[in-house]
């Protein structure tokens, strides 16, 4: 008997690029949220104009406020950082952080000249439910459609874009402590987990780490932990510092890289970056600071960088990583107050 067509983006042929895929454009939100960066606005608006005017030196960034008053406060900071190729929609959002509400979008190559895409909608259901007054953020890419004219698929599967990192080869990585967590999918098992990945992203091999960093409340997203920078090589986040609570945890995860194969059988080229120095909130909460929160543009790695003594050392281990992309530094010291950096704001909207 014939099988009926595979209806799903794995059955139309469709899969996760990796984020050094050219870009159409990035998705942004412009931040408002006075309890969310509890150190000051200011200082966090002029961090985001300076790493949208970085992005838009090579693709549109699309940047999301509220109203009329919040374009008129964001229009003066973005031109006097230079932004060049800005596109604010009136859409408010209950917070920024675009890489785990904002859709994920896959692409299907035709030819030399010709690539398809799908966007996929996954539930977002704010960590867990930490935050119940953030769940309006889960309507975003059915808001962002009309903008982008890319078909979207939505899905209850809960998940976050911030929870995976892949190669655009099929290999994902993801953490046990966050994709295995009863707060997103209930009791879902490892293997049902890694079907959807499959069956929506395209995946041929998930790669499992342990846990993530001090201050994440995010339950362990990979993107503050282990980042591809190519295929079959991947930069991971160390501590040596045996007694800061880091320590355990990202070394068990070096150690389980360390013998891991993608899903092309290759033996994982692994490098090693430094945590900054301890950051804490005025509560002195510990906060997930992070080098490894860098996002890839057209033409330049962002890194969040906080003033730290490894701030140095950890662009000079990434610039090699991509020598065909400009390397910058974002101070993130004070949009780290939020629990997240430049990755978790931005999503890519691959070309």
């Amino acid at each position: 008997m014939t099988q009926p067509p595979d209806p799903t983006p794995r059955g139309r042929g469709f899969r996760w690029p990796a984020e050094w895929w050219p870009h159409e454009a990035t998705l942004l939100a412009w931040p408002h949220d006075p309890t969310t960066f509890r150190s000051g606005l200011e200082p966090v608006e002029d961090a985001f104009a300076a790493f949208a005017a970085v992005v838009s030196q090579g693709e549109t960034v699309h940047m999301l406020v509220a109203d009329e008053a919040m374009a008129e406060r964001a229009i003066p900071k973005l031109e006097a950082a230079g932004a060049q190729d800005v596109l604010l929609h009136l859409i408010p959002t209950a917070d920024v952080w675009f890489r785990d509400y904002g859709p994920i979008t896959l692409i299907k190559p035709k030819g030399k000249k010709k690539t398809l895409r799908l966007s996929m909608d996954f539930t977002f259901n704010a960590w867990g439910g930490k935050y119940e007054e953030l769940l309006a953020d889960d309507t975003i890419p059915v808001q962002m459609q009309p903008a982008l004219g890319i078909e979207l698929l939505s899905t209850d599967f809960v998940l976050e874009g911030g929870s995976i990192e892949g190669d655009g080869e099929g290999t994902i990585l993801t953490t046990e402590q966050c994709l295995l967590h009863p707060n997103r999918n209930g009791d879902c098992s490892r293997e049902e987990i890694e079907e959807m990945l499959s069956m929506f992203l395209g995946a041929k091999k998930v790669l499992w780490l342990g846990e993530g960093v001090a201050g994440d409340d995010t339950d362990g997203h990979i993107d503050d932990i282990t980042r591809f920078v190519a295929p079959g090589k991947v930069v991971t986040a160390v501590q040596p510092d045996t007694s800061d609570p880091d320590h355990a945890p990202l070394a068990a995860n070096l150690e389980r890289l360390r013998g891991m194969t993608d899903a092309a059988g290759r033996e994982l080229e692994v490098i090693e970056l430094p945590m900054p120095d301890p950051l804490f909130d005025a509560d002195g909460a510990r906060l997930p600071a992070s080098h490894a929160n860098f996002y890839i543009s057209n033409h330049a790695v962002c890194v969040p960088i906080f003033g730290s003594s490894t701030d140095d050392k950890a662009m000079s281990i990434l610039g090699p990583c991509f020598p065909e992309r400009e390397l910058v530094g974002i101070r993130c010291e004070d949009v780290v107050q939020g629990l997240g950096t430049l990755h978790c704001i931005s999503q890519q909207v691959p070309r």
